[in-house]
């Protein structure tokens, strides 16, 4: 199987969303544990109570060992009634990634230096 992205679609309940976004944040780094080479979570703007969260994996196998694993399995535990069900995740192959960072030129040209006339010369 090739290295996809799994995208967890959470939904927060009402007035929850603040709290179970944190949670989220919390669990996602453990994705490494099991094998991910990547992981993000993200909440609409749109819609506070929408967080996706986002992990990199090299095969489906380390993917369920993360999802079915204990820390996953507590976390639901833990959370249930802070999140909506039915809980969807989507496997995706990644075509294409980039990022700016400080090695990498982001080809605009430098901002100009304010151009000022020389003072008048004294006499």
């Amino acid at each position: 199987m090739a290295r996809g992205v799994v995208h967890i679609q959470w939904y927060a309940t009402v007035l929850r969303h603040e709290a179970f976004a944190a949670e989220v944040a919390y669990v996602a780094p453990l994705a490494l544990r099991y094998g991910a080479t990547q992981y993000a979570v993200h909440r609409s703007r749109d819609d506070a109570y929408k967080i996706i969260q986002m992990s990199w994996f090299e095969t489906k196998q380390d993917w369920y060992r993360y999802w079915d694993g204990l820390e996953m399995i507590e976390f639901r535990a833990r959370n249930a009634g802070h999140y909506q069900i039915p809980i969807t995740y989507v496997w995706n192959d990644e075509l294409t990634a980039g990022a700016l960072g400080p090695q990498v030129p982001n080809g605009q040209a430098p901002e100009p230096t304010p151009w000022a006339p020389a003072p008048p010369a004294l006499a």
